[in-house]
């Protein structure tokens, strides 16, 4: 960002929206903003963050969820990245901007606990949506408005978001209200908060919302602790439309959520994407384990013995994201990949596909001799079927299981040419690594009791082309 915090309206504008993304399983796409305003309007501009998000579930004793989320910010010159939404700047001029983007969308039934109103329904997925967003900047505030679809086939729902936000500097604080009206097809509110005539009984009755309107309101703010550190926070109200309030599934009281969260601004000083940087490819494969990926980070389990004997194989491509972080052997590295799963004829083959960020340290003192990295990766990870193990494991604990989730990916490497003494190979790595898919967002139980998803333990090279 900035020595001067807010030096520019537009940044700002993009990080109270990416709070707002995480603003509720409803309203999940105003709060970006404040967070965008984080990093740098420049291109090049990036942040990442981590932050704790509550929200009020709307289902009947859906209680209170309380989960740990990344946060992911770039600003370039013709593509972004909001949280969780990825985009294209399709025109921008100092006064209005056009986009196209990708965005994760929110709602679903609980992944991890299930409350008795929904016990008997099939799940409702969280979804992807594509959508078209229009902003204009005057100096009394931005007039913003967003048309979205499910590109995901989870509701294949409709909904047109229009609101307005005002943001003002006071000394180190940078402060964000904001009002959104939300216009929500049938398909998208029927999937969501709607009863099936199968899944009805004598205390929930079949019921279709049908289409609606929503209310949100909400005040983000941020605040400058350094030149690069920001505590990043929120909080948001969403009035449900008469249709759903009236659902037997959900409870009739205005839906909170808020955030609060710390983020690091990488520029100015490092450039994001730098160019002519080669790209990297990784191939790996790997096996089953029963091991909690915790126990695999505190080096006390390895085993892949398992009984369903289940095994994955990917490529992936990666781009240099973070040189050097300030100096320090810490480089930042994002990657995307299609990983298949061989279900070992316990059900179909599938694919997955994973989209992460990943950090990698290596100022080991023998580094000279053999540079050795140690790597930590989180993201999202999108499966074209649940996986066996994912599957078999939910369904003994009576959970919810989804196609997508939260990724997680550890790993430990060595340079082969250290190795084997070919300066050629030096940025030839071989190595092992753990891959992890869990709820979206879970808890921060992603860090202590997280078996409720898959592990991986895999082995893999990379190289740059």
């Amino acid at each position: 960002m900035i020595s001067a915090f807010g030096h520019s309206a537009q940044a700002t504008a993009a990080v109270a929206f990416c709070l707002s993304l995480f603003s509720g399983s409803v309203a999940a796409a105003d709060d970006a903003s404040i967070l965008a305003a984080t990093v740098s309007a420049a291109p090049g501009g990036a942040g990442l963050g981590l932050a704790m998000r509550f929200e009020n579930s709307p289902y009947v004793g859906g209680g209170t969820r309380n989960d740990l989320v990344p946060l992911y910010i770039y600003e370039g010159k013709r593509a972004f990245l909001e949280a969780y939404r990825f985009g294209l700047k399709l025109n921008e001029t100092p006064d209005s901007r056009f986009d196209v983007f990708l965005g994760y969308h929110f709602e679903g039934f609980p992944y991890d606990r299930i409350p008795a109103s929904l016990a008997g329904m099939a799940n409702r997925d969280t979804g992807v949506d594509l959508g078209v967003r229009y902003q204009q900047r005057k100096p009394w505030g931005t007039l913003f408005g967003e048309l979205l679809h499910d590109a995901s086939g989870a509701s294949n729902g409709t909904e047109v978001r229009a609101g307005y936000r005002y943001d003002r500097a006071v000394g180190k604080l940078r402060v964000q209200p904001q009002f959104t009206l939300v216009a929500r097809d049938g398909n998208l509110n029927d999937y969501y908060f709607g009863v099936r005539p199968s899944e009805a009984t004598a205390i929930r009755p079949a019921y279709e919302p049908g289409g609606g309107l929503n209310g949100e309101i909400g005040f983000s703010a941020a605040y400058r602790l350094s030149d690069r550190w920001r505590v990043i926070g929120g909080i948001f109200a969403t009035r449900l439309s008469s249709g759903i309030r009236a659902s037997p599934i959900v409870e009739d009281h205005t839906q909170l959520s808020g955030l609060l969260g710390l983020a690091y601004d990488f520029s100015p000083g490092h450039d994001a994407w730098p160019e002519g940087r080669p790209l990297i490819v990784k191939a790996l494969y790997g096996k089953a384990t029963d091991c909690d990926f915790a126990k695999v980070m505190l080096l006390k389990c390895f085993s892949t013995n398992t009984v369903d004997q289940t095994r994955i194989a990917a490529i992936e491509v990666g781009q240099p994201f973070i040189e050097r972080l300030n100096g320090w052997p810490l480089d930042f590295v994002g990657y995307v990949g299609a990983l298949q799963h061989d279900e070992r004829g316990l059900q179909e083959n599938s694919w997955q596909l994973n989209a992460y960020m990943k950090s990698y340290y290596y100022g080991f003192p023998w580094r000279q001799q053999v540079r050795t990295r140690l790597g930590f990766g989180m993201g999202i990870s999108y499966a074209e079927r649940v996986p066996f193990v994912e599957m078999r494991d939910q369904t003994a604990r009576g959970r919810n299981s989804a196609k997508l989730l939260n990724y997680l990916d550890l790993s430990a490497d060595v340079s082969l040419g250290d190795l084997i003494g070919a300066r050629s190979q030096r940025d030839t790595y071989i190595g092992l690594g753990v891959s992890h898919r869990s709820g979206v967002f879970g808890t921060s139980r992603q860090f202590g009791n997280v078996n409720g998803g898959s592990n991986y333990i895999y082995s893999y090279a990379e190289w740059r082309m």
